[in-house]
C-alpha cells in the first residue's frame, strides 16, 4: 500500500502538540527523528532518565499518512491545532512502496559473539550448524545482540564455566543473556525485569530456541522470590546500576561472579564505586563507547 510522509521540523517544546495534531488529523504512526539545521552539530541521546522521553533541540515529527488523503486539508489541519507554531515547517513526501517486513528483516544478519557462540535472525540458516546459535527475533524488547554492550556480556557469557550453574539475568529484556546461559551450559535461569513486554519476549524466545519454559522463570521486581546465584548479569545503564548496587550484590553467593553493562567508558569508575566494598573488578573491557564491568563478590566487606 502507498504512503505519504509529512515531515515537520520543530523544537522539543512543540514536538508532542504535533504529534497530538498528526494522530488526529488521521496520522497512522508518528515518529520522532533529530533534525540538524545547517550549522548545528549532532546532539545524541544516550541515557535518559527514568520516565523520561527526551527529545533533540531541533525535532523532526514524521507522519506516516495512506496517500489517498488530501495533504490540503492535513496542513489546514495542523495550521489550526497549531496556529501558535509560526515557524512550522511541512514537507510532504511520498514514501516508496516495499514489502517493508522483507526490508526490516534484511537489515539483520548472524553475529559471532565468541569462537562457538551465534545470534542468528531466526527466518536464516545458522552460517555455523554446529556452533550454539541463539535463535533470537527482533522485537519490542530490548536485546538483539547487535548493540555493544549485549555482545559485550555475551563473550563475557561464553568464557565461563556454566555447567550445572544458576544464573540471574537482572534487566532481561528479550532474555537473550539467560538463553545463551542455558544454551551454554547453566542448569536454570531467573530473568527480573520492570517491563512486562520483557517478560512475555522472554518466554516466546525460550520457546523459539527450544528450552522449556521453567529453566527460565521470569519476574517483576516486586514479585521476585527470594534467589541467590553464583553468576549475575545485568545489562542495564549506569543510573539504575548505581542505585541497585546493594540488591545485585545481595543477589550474589560468596565468590560469585558479577557482569555489568550498559555503561559509557566515562561512567565506568562511578559504577565501580558503588561496588567496590565487596566487587573485586577485573580490568574493563571496551567496545565502542561502551564498556563491561567484571568481578567477583568477596566473601566479607573490604574495610577502607
Amino acid at each position: 500500500m502507498p504512503w505519504l510522509q509529512l515531515f515537520a521540523d520543530t523544537t522539543s517544546g512543540d514536538a508532542q502538540a504535533i504529534e497530538n495534531a498528526l494522530l488526529n488529523a488521521g496520522a497512522a504512526s508518528v515518529t520522532f527523528k533529530e533534525h540538524i539545521p545547517f550549522g548545528h552539530q549532532e546532539k545524541p541521546i544516550l541515557e535518559p532518565s527514568l520516565g523520561e522521553t527526551p527529545l533533540w533541540d531541533h525535532t523532526r515529527v514524521v507522519g506516516l499518512f495512506d496517500a489517498g488523503i488530501n495533504t490540503d486539508t492535513i496542513n489546514w489541519l495542523l495550521s489550526e491545532q497549531c496556529s501558535h507554531h509560526n515557524s512550522l515547517v511541512l514537507r510532504w513526501e511520498q514514501l516508496e512502496d516495499k514489502d517493508w517486513e522483507r526490508e526490516w528483516m534484511k537489515n539483520y544478519h548472524p553475529i559471532q559473539c565468541a569462537d562457538n557462540l551465534w545470534i542468528c535472525p531466526s527466518w536464516l540458516e545458522p552460517p555455523a550448524p554446529n556452533a550454539i546459535n541463539i535463535l533470537l527475533d527482533p522485537g519490542l524488547a530490548f536485546g538483539t545482540g547487535t548493540h555493544p554492550t549485549t555482545f559485550l556480556c555475551l563473550q563475557w557469557l561464553a568464557g565461563q564455566q556454566l555447567d550445572n550453574q544458576h544464573v540471574i539475568d537482572y534487566g532481561c529484556g528479550s532474555g537473550i543473556l539467560g538463553v545463551a546461559a542455558l544454551l551454554l551450559g547453566a542448569s536454570s535461569a531467573s530473568g527480573i525485569d520492570i517491563d512486562p513486554q520483557a517478560l512475555i519476549a522472554t518466554q516466546d524466545n525460550l520457546q523459539r530456541n527450544g528450552l522449556a519454559a521453567n529453566r527460565f522463570k521470569v519476574f517483576l521486581p516486586k514479585d521476585r522470590p527470594l534467589l541467590s546465584t553464583h553468576v549475575l548479569v545485568a545489562n542495564i545503564l549506569a543510573g539504575p546500576l548505581v542505585d541497585l548496587a546493594d540488591d545485585l550484590i545481595s543477589l550474589l553467593a560468596p565468590d560469585g561472579k558479577i557482569c555489568l553493562s550498559g555503561i559509557l567508558h566515562h561512567q565506568a569508575e562511578s559504577v565501580m564505586q558503588a561496588y567496590a566494598d565487596r566487587i573485586t573488578f577485573d580490568p574493563v573491557t571496551q567496545k565502542e563507547e561502551w564498556v563491561r564491568l567484571t568481578g567477583f563478590k568477596t566473601s566479607a566487606r573490604i574495610n577502607a
